[in-house]
């Protein structure tokens, strides 16, 4: 594996003694006992005097070159099949939140997030957006057990884009303008009040799962509109991220749960596949490698995706391990964990998805310059924004953006050819906005909430069935028996121990 050895990888510890540090990340008790630094309030900053100017927003980490850029490590993580609203458009009006953002950055503050909607059905009865846990005659409504998979192919995104989440040929019913409120997913709501949301991140394609995957990875679908079928080893043949960090000697990781996603491009990328248990040994040891992508479980054993019918607690309870890995390892002071969501999964949204940057006015190629609807964005690290909000328009293109800058050469903003010549895979990472426009140069290095705090326990897995039959719009993670035989000689999936039912 390419690693950077624990001993080399970091320089020593300054001001802050490790101890300290979980104390004051509320991973261990008595933070007060040593008298650190006061963690960030979870939800209230510290109010203003009349009539005292709001804080200046900190200045960026672009506004300097890369080589000196504060962080090292990027974790990055894709969660599955939800929009911005249908999850995080509580923020929208939660007073609490509002009003810290308000004393910290201004009275302009704001985020872009709303469940209060109404959509007309294909008969033309208009139809609430509604709260699942609160929705009489939901039974499962952490898991969507025998409901719709809401539509999210190619076509059925467009019909929603262009006539309503409800429309015809929308493949909706209304399960698909259900929501979440903050106390449904309480590991996600610390994350959202103590760190950095994007409310203008777009999922790759207006489409499904794998061709928006494959955006993360390779900055485009190789113009494929549907997931592929049966998964295969090999079935990709695009240039990847981790192909360009290879050849600039980047130490690159990716981890997975149950299904090495990674493989699919083939052999090449072998070597940086490793199962999530040693995820956690190497953030333990602060060994983790410069750039690494993490995926949850997709299968029913230990699905932790947030996919419709895996229960969205077991998701919290795995997010929350792996930050809870990364933010008590020597990694965090100088690094980045994002948590992101593939595409919108059907759920309901209320903007319309924008072309991608760089797309000449009028033309949508085909369809593959069209991004889809907003999905959430959770950016946390020393260096983002307490309780902020950015405004940029993103999409995962703009992972990639960031790595290329921060490892590659690129220049911070814009397509001009960086300090080594050509950094980008194609025209749409090229034109990406940076996320290291997000990041603040000076650090918040403490928490501010208790990791591990307690989460409610999911339920038992639930059998896989859409009502009516099979959705066209399902499970796209069906695979092939060769990729069965490779994970059962070489890459084998991780314990569910971190995630248990335990708190």
């Amino acid at each position: 594996m390419d690693r950077v050895a624990g001993g080399t990888q970091r320089a020593q510890r300054q001001s802050l003694g490790r101890r300290e540090f979980l104390l004051g990340a509320g991973l261990i008790a008595g933070a007060t006992a040593l008298g650190g630094r006061r963690p960030l309030a979870s939800s209230r900053p510290t109010p203003m005097r009349a009539g005292a100017t709001p804080r200046v927003t900190p200045t960026s980490v672009l506004d300097a070159t890369a080589s000196v850029a504060p962080f090292d490590t990027v974790v990055v993580v894709m969660m599955e099949n939800r929009s911005f609203d249908h999850l995080l458009g509580w923020l929208g009006a939660d007073a609490a939140y509002l009003d810290a953002g308000r004393q910290r950055y201004g009275a302009d503050f704001t985020i872009d997030g709303n469940q209060t909607q109404t959509f007309t059905d294909a008969r033309g009865q208009p139809v609430a957006t509604h709260w699942l846990p609160g929705t009489t005659g939901e039974q499962h409504p952490y898991q969507g057990c025998g409901e719709n998979i809401p539509g999210h192919g190619w076509n059925a995104g467009r019909a929603q884009m262009k006539d309503g989440f409800l429309a015809k040929g929308s493949g909706n019913d209304p399960f698909a303008l259900g929501y979440y409120q903050a106390s449904d997913m309480p590991f996600t709501e610390q994350l959202v009040r103590r760190f950095t949301t994007a409310d203008r991140w777009f999922s790759s394609l207006l489409g499904p799962t794998f061709p928006n995957r494959q955006y993360l990875h390779a900055a485009q679908s190789a113009r494929q509109k549907n997931d592929p079928g049966p998964l295969r080893p090999g079935i990709y043949r695009t240039t990847t991220i981790w192909d360009r960090l290879r050849r600039a000697s980047v130490p690159a990781a990716y981890y997975y749960t149950d299904i090495p996603i990674a493989t699919l491009w083939g052999e090449r990328l072998y070597s940086i596949t490793h199962s999530l248990d040693d995820y956690f040994d190497d953030a333990s040891k602060g060994e983790l490698a410069n750039v690494v992508m993490i995926d949850p479980g997709f299968q029913f054993a230990q699905r932790t995706d947030d996919h419709p019918v895996g229960d969205i607690r077991s998701g919290q309870r795995w997010l929350r391990s792996v930050f809870q890995a990364f933010a008590a390892s020597p990694h965090w002071e100088k690094g980045a964990f994002v948590v992101l969501y593939d595409e919108w999964g059907g759920f309901f949204d209320h903007v319309k998805p924008p072309l991608a940057p760089g797309s000449a006015a009028g033309k949508t190629d085909g369809g593959f310059a069209q991004l889809g609807f907003r999905v959430p964005a959770i950016i946390a690290s020393p260096f983002a924004r307490a309780g902020g909000v950015d405004h940029i328009v993103y999409d995962h293109t703009s992972v990639l953006r960031l790595l290329e800058w921060r490892f590659l050469g690129a220049p911070a903003q814009g397509g001009a050819a960086g300090s080594r010549g050509r950094w980008w895979l194609t025209d749409r990472d090229r034109h990406a906005a940076n996320l290291g426009a997000t990041f603040a140069a000076e650090p918040q290095v403490d928490l501010g909430f208790d990791v591990a705090m307690d989460l409610p326990a999911p339920a038992a897995p639930c059998t896989f069935g859409a009502k009516g039959g099979a959705s066209t719009d399902g499970d796209p993670f069906v695979t092939a028996q060769s990729m069965e035989d490779l994970q059962d000689s070489r890459f084998k999936s991780a314990s569910e121990k971190p995630w248990s039912q335990a708190t």
